[in-house]
């Protein structure tokens, strides 16, 4: 069993093996396979055939894809036909956020306008020029401010306002006012595209509900297959601009031959999911509550990042006065560790948090952010046997600081 006694899940052998003496923590980055999506993808893989193909073996790949669009989509309570799977969640929103975007007889051009603290996905994806995009500010809790939305729509009316907003936080947590964003863009004609990346199969993701016209999503963050992900629209009537060209797979949205093996395992990750929705999210709650009540005890001065504001109910970011986040990290990753920090570039060096920088949090304090995010996995122990650690490795880090700088 994982991460000690208590565990509920049981996965290959020679993974368990090789994760026997490991707590992981970082759910958030990716979270492991689950069993049903690891056997989905076999199923897939051995039955073969392209579901383009007319024949026998093609019709059953077909049908494999078409009932994965179903789960996907009933995720999110949205229409199997209005999914597009893609490669993951950056594809999506690229795809999602361009000037070709098409939606009704609205002919004004398109003006994007971001959170401060989206996904460099949102931040780097997007195919506006400069003077078409506004970055707009949030709280000290790291929530979006309506009023400057507002203001913000009101000043460009010449233009169709596009907004990109998450659901949740993928360094905090912390949970942005959707539909009341969706409304104030509604009302003057636009349209939202929802990064629901880290919410879904944490907390209710509903399309109708949230007003979101796209909604995005990636398989790993719930257990399934890295490597996919999925467009979701709110109504056919929204039509994408093709960034894939080639042949008419999606519905001429994403050219390339589908990844079966993908969409069917994150199918069976999807349902696992919402099948145990509610149960989980009061579980995930609990070791979170767990987590930061511990953390408290060690050291009261402890900031807990996004406190005020509602969050997912498996993350939470943390720092000690004092502390570097990178020596924390090599010091918890050597004692059987896996937590997160902020952004990672692709050196493997912490590089300061953009979103922290954004709620207005001193460099530092927010040179010291962890973040402990829980996920299927998790249990009980896992929150303990870390909790016990980290006194130890905290009189430890200076020695780890020299190991590093040598």
């Amino acid at each position: 069993m994982l991460g000690g006694p208590g565990c509920k899940f049981i996965l290959l052998c020679d993974f368990e093996t090789m994760m026997a003496d490991r707590i992981y923590l970082d759910h958030n980055a990716t979270s492991p396979v689950r069993p049903e999506a690891a056997r989905a993808v076999a199923r897939a893989l051995i039955s073969g055939g392209n579901p383009s193909s007319v024949h026998s073996e093609g019709r059953k790949a077909r049908g494999i894809l078409e009932k994965s669009r179903e789960a996907v989509a009933a995720l999110v309570g949205a229409e199997a036909k209005n999914v597009t799977f893609t490669s993951g969640a950056t594809e999506a929103l690229n795809l999602a956020l361009t000037p070709g975007l098409r939606a009704g007889k609205d002919a004004r051009p398109w003006h994007l306008f971001v959170s401060s603290v989206e996904h460099p996905a949102v931040l780097n994806g997007h195919g506006f020029a400069a003077e078409k995009v506004t970055i707009l500010p949030v709280s000290a809790a790291g929530i979006l401010d309506l009023k400057v939305l507002g203001q913000a729509l009101d000043s460009h009316t010449e233009s169709r306002p596009l907004l990109a907003l998450q659901l949740a936080n993928s360094e905090t947590g912390v949970i942005q006012p959707v539909k009341d964003a969706a409304d104030l863009v509604h009302a003057r004609g636009g349209l939202l595209v929802c990064d629901a990346v880290q919410a879904a199969g944490r907390i209710p993701v509903d399309i109708k509900a949230l007003g979101a016209d796209l909604i995005v999503l990636s398989a790993h963050k719930l257990g399934g297959p890295a490597g996919s992900g999925a467009l979701i629209r709110a109504s056919d009537t929204i039509q994408t601009e093709a960034r894939i060209r080639g042949g008419g797979q999606e519905k001429s949205a994403r050219a390339g031959t589908e990844n079966l093996a993908g969409a069917a395992g994150f199918a069976a990750a999807a349902e696992a999911a919402l099948q145990s929705l509610e149960e989980e999210a009061a579980r995930l709650t609990s070791l979170r509550e767990r987590f930061e009540a511990g953390l408290k005890t060690l050291d009261p001065n402890v900031t807990v990042f996004g406190a005020a504001a509602a969050r997912l109910p498996n993350t939470i970011s943390f720092a000690f006065q004092g502390t570097s986040a990178e020596t924390s990290l090599i010091a918890l990753d050597l004692a059987g560790f896996a937590v997160s920090s902020g952004s990672a570039c692709s050196s493997g060096k912490v590089k300061p948090s953009h979103v922290l920088e954004a709620m207005g949090v001193s460099p530092d304090i927010s040179k010291g952010m962890l973040r402990a995010s829980f996920g299927w996995t998790t249990c009980d122990s896992d929150i303990d046997q870390f909790l016990g650690a980290l006194p130890r490795l905290r009189a430890n880090s200076p020695a780890v600081g020299k190991v590093l700088a040598a």
